[in-house]
């Protein structure tokens, strides 16, 4: 088994929350005094890293606490309209067949975890930490390595943001970048990711 941890991510690798946010993007925008998204600049802002999407959208760093937590709390109350991707729950359920321990790590509250993700796939999860602000996702890591007591190179971390791939690299986890998520592929392959997986059977096959 090339990996004996995985540490996932919740929005745009395990659950499909990126249509729903772009919906919303620019009522948080109105309401927060930032500014708005026209739907031709979509594609490109998905090659941003956070602090670069946060710059082009001038919101002060002050104002990211209140914004994430608007989020948080407006998902919550909306959020059946979102949904795991397909492959999530067959996924999760042959990694942890196989004996990989598997671990969660996100922005997002445990409500909106356990709305979307289910009672069932959440008790696959050995470690689960959320409600990380955005650029606090190193200290998780190694949290989970800590507790885990797996090493940083037997460890893999899955994602599509380039945020977490550079928390990643910071921990020295390898990085599986996956391609059906909020940041483009090409923008993630450019900073050599361990894996990349264009498709979610991918993940069982190389791991």
């Amino acid at each position: 088994m090339k990996y004996k941890l995985v540490i996932f991510d919740f929005d745009g690798t395990l659950a499909n929350s990126f249509p729903w946010f772009v919906q919303i993007m620019n009522s948080v925008a109105i309401k927060y005094k930032f500014k708005q998204v026209q739907p031709e600049e979509i594609d490109e802002l998905r090659s941003l890293s956070a602090p670069q999407l946060v710059r082009h959208l001038q919101i002060p760093f002050w104002k990211m606490p209140l914004i994430a937590n608007h989020l948080r709390q407006r998902m919550k109350k909306e959020r059946e309209g979102i949904s795991l991707f397909p492959g999530v729950n067959e996924l999760l359920a042959q990694l942890h067949a196989a004996g990989v321990i598997l671990a969660l790590v996100t922005s997002n509250s445990y409500d909106n975890v356990l709305g979307v993700l289910g009672a069932e796939n959440l008790a696959l999860m050995s470690y689960v930490e959320y409600d990380i602000p955005m650029l606090g996702k190193r200290a998780r890591y190694r949290k989970v390595l800590k507790q885990s007591r797996v090493s940083a190179s037997e460890a893999l971390s899955i994602s599509d943001e380039i945020r977490d791939l550079e928390a990643s690299i910071q921990a020295k986890i390898p990085f599986g970048a996956v391609a059906w998520g909020y940041t483009n592929i090409d923008a993630l392959k450019a900073r050599a990711p361990a894996e990349v997986f264009l498709q979610m059977e991918d993940i069982l096959r190389l791991i």
